[in-house]
Order: structure tokens, then sequence, then C-alpha cells
């Protein structure tokens, strides 16, 4: 596979307007409260990573953005706009992948991406079309080949038809939910570079992944959902302020005093050297500390983003266990080809979780087919 560089889409236009706000999202499915007051701000040109396991009401956030599913109260803004009144409209700014996508089985690759980019420019020319050229170049990078047909295709060809088919259009606001799913480790990279492309062209990434290192490379700023509510949100310096950073010293001094500070958890020593914990807001009285005890040698290592997860989740796999089967993962999705609606006529391409939206199909774009739920309205 030859080393191209895929052109950079037009430079989308930034706005203090925040891409995505979302403020107190309630969606409940029976007894089972999905989202439970979620609070949610991508800022325009940022690549914003979405975090939180099964169940925790990633899934039904995203498809509340699609306008597939109606929120039971609070208010959610995409580009400015209303994501229920006004989908189809949003739906040829934006470009969808999901975690799972299925393919009209006797269309080819090359024929898939260029019917998903007339889906959603529709016949009007509107914003969000492929780029041949940007098209046949992220097909090369991905290794992807346009002329088999999709049922011929494994799964991780078909997120590559997805993919391709979102980074080469002019969609303003990517909405990625699990893309990589599948995709080897060599495809992955190639992810990342055309990710940090489409970043420096100034477009909006919402990437909901449970490849931490994917999300600490690409993602300026992090949310944390927890239970269907935001519990933490910022960039990863700030969040990794306030949890701990592990300490390794080797010191000329007896190992005195350390205990007693206040930040300091889990000290241990073996000779000279020192293994320990500390808070953020007390990292620089401890080094001050180990100052003047001589330091030989010393090593830092920043909280990584699984032990901010963990932080978060650690305490209650039980508990979250107990969530399989209820509210996101309870109903399933509409499967097969063509899943047919007003908004458009595509192949159903699947997310982490279906959210109990019955009747709803999503196809690779993010032109959706509404079901129940809409004529619920």
């Amino acid at each position: 596979m030859n080393a191209v560089t895929a052109a950079a889409p037009p430079t989308a236009p930034r706005t203090a307007e925040p891409a995505i706000l979302v403020s107190g999202l309630v969606k409940t499915f029976g007894r089972t409260r999905a989202l439970d007051g979620l609070d949610l701000r991508v800022a325009t040109g940022e690549v914003h990573g979405f975090l939180g396991p099964n169940g925790a009401g990633k899934s039904t956030t995203l498809r509340i953005l699609l306008g597939l599913l109606r929120a039971d109260t609070g208010t959610a803004r995409l580009l400015g706009s209303d994501p229920w009144a006004d989908a189809v409209a949003l739906h040829r700014r934006l470009a969808y992948v999901p975690g799972d996508v299925e393919l009209w089985p006797n269309l080819t690759g090359g024929e898939a991406i260029d019917l998903l980019a007339r889906l959603r420019s529709g016949h009007s020319g509107a914003r969000g079309g492929v780029d041949p050229r940007r098209r046949d170049e992220l097909i090369e990078r991905f290794g992807l080949d346009p002329t088999k047909k999709g049922r011929t295709y494994s799964k991780g060809n078909r997120q590559k038809v997805a993919i391709i088919a979102a980074l080469a259009s002019d969609a303003e606001l990517l909405l990625l939910d699990e893309p990589t799913a599948g995709l080897d480790p060599l495809m992955e990279v190639v992810f990342q570079d055309v990710v940090l492309q489409a970043k420096e062209a100034g477009r909006t990434v919402l990437l909901s992944s449970h490849i931490l290192a994917q999300v600490e490379k690409l993602c300026d700023r992090v949310s944390i959902i927890r239970l269907g509510r935001t519990v933490q949100s910022g960039s990863l310096g700030e969040l990794r302020h306030l949890t701990r950073t592990t300490i390794e010293a080797e010191t000329d001094g007896p190992l005195t005093g350390l205990a007693e500070l206040p930040g300091v958890h889990g000290l241990r020593t073996e000779g000279g050297r020192v293994h320990f914990a500390v808070d953020g807001a007390h990292l620089d009285e401890a080094v001050r500390r180990l100052g003047t005890l001589g330091v030989r040698s010393l090593v830092s290592h920043p909280p990584t983003l699984e032990e901010l997860m963990l932080r978060h989740y650690g305490d209650e796999l039980p508990e979250l266990a107990g969530l399989s089967g209820t509210g996101e993962d309870a109903a399933p999705a509409a499967r097969g080809p063509a899943a047919q609606g007003p908004a458009a006529q595509g192949p159903v391409a699947h997310g982490e979780a279906s959210d109990g939206a019955a009747g709803d199909g999503t196809s690779a774009d993010g032109s959706t087919a509404r079901g129940d739920e809409r004529g619920r309205a």
C-alpha cells in the first residue's frame, strides 16, 4: 500500500457557538432511566472523546443527536439547530459512523460510498457530498478494494466504507461511535491520521470509543459519563490534575517525612527507593520534599485515561454488569438492508447499543428512518 496523504477538506468556519450543546438530557425506557440529566458541550473544531462503558448512555445520547430519539426533558442543540425538528437538514451537515455497519449486499464498496454521498447532499447539491479525489486517496490509504460487493466484505472492510464516506465528505460534524471496531492496528494508525487532518481543517468530531489510547492521541477534551450523567469533563491535562500521579524515586538520604505529607498515598520504600502516588494538588510539595533528600533518579507517571476511567467505574463493576439487558442495551435494533423511512433509504448501520429505539434504522452516513419513536411525538 502506497503512503498517500489524503487531501484535507475545505476548512470549516470556526464560530463561538459550540457544535454540540446538551443540557439536562433525560431519556427513559419504561422504568429504566438511560439518561439522567446528562450535560455535554463540544466546541466547534475540536475532537471530543465521549467515554463510558456499555449501558452508560453514550448510544442513547448519539441517537438523540441524530434525531432518532426524542428526549423526555432537557435540551439538545446540534450545529445551532434542534436535532429532532431539523434532522433532515442537519444530516446534510454531519456524517455518522457506527460500530457495526451493514451495506447493500449487491452494491460495491465504491458504489456504496457514492450513494451515501448522494443521500447526504440530496438533490439540491447542499454541502455534505464526497470529494472524488479525497475519496480515492482515502480508499488507497485504508487499503479498500472498492470493486467488491458489500456482501463479500469483512466487518473491518464494512467499517472502512463508512469511515471513508464520512471523512471524504465536507460534513462539518463527524459523529463516530466505535468507528474502528474490526480494524487492524495498521488501519487504526491511518484512522488516527485522517481524523487529525479533519481536525486541522476545522471540522468537529465527537468520538465514542473504548480504545483509550486512541482517545488520548486524538481528543482535545473528554467527557466521562456514568449511569446517564456526565461525571467529569475537560482536557486530559485538566482531568489528570484532579487525580493522582505516580512517583518512583531513588534518593541519597533517608526516606523520611514523605508519609506525613498531604495527598500522598500507597507509600512503599525499599532500600533507597520510594514509590508512591500523590494527588495533583499536592504534587509540587511532594517533589520539593524529595529534593531535600538528594534525588539520584526520579520517574513520574501521569495518570492514564484508563486510570481516570477506573476512578469512576472501578468500584461498581457488579452494578454495571447488572445493567445488561436493560436500558440502552435492551431492545433489538432494526436490522437488514435498506431501512425505509421519510429521511432516507439506505443500509442499516448499528452502533454499540440499540437504546430501545424500536423500528428506527440508521444509515452509515447519518441519514435516518424514524419509526415508533417519531410516531409517538
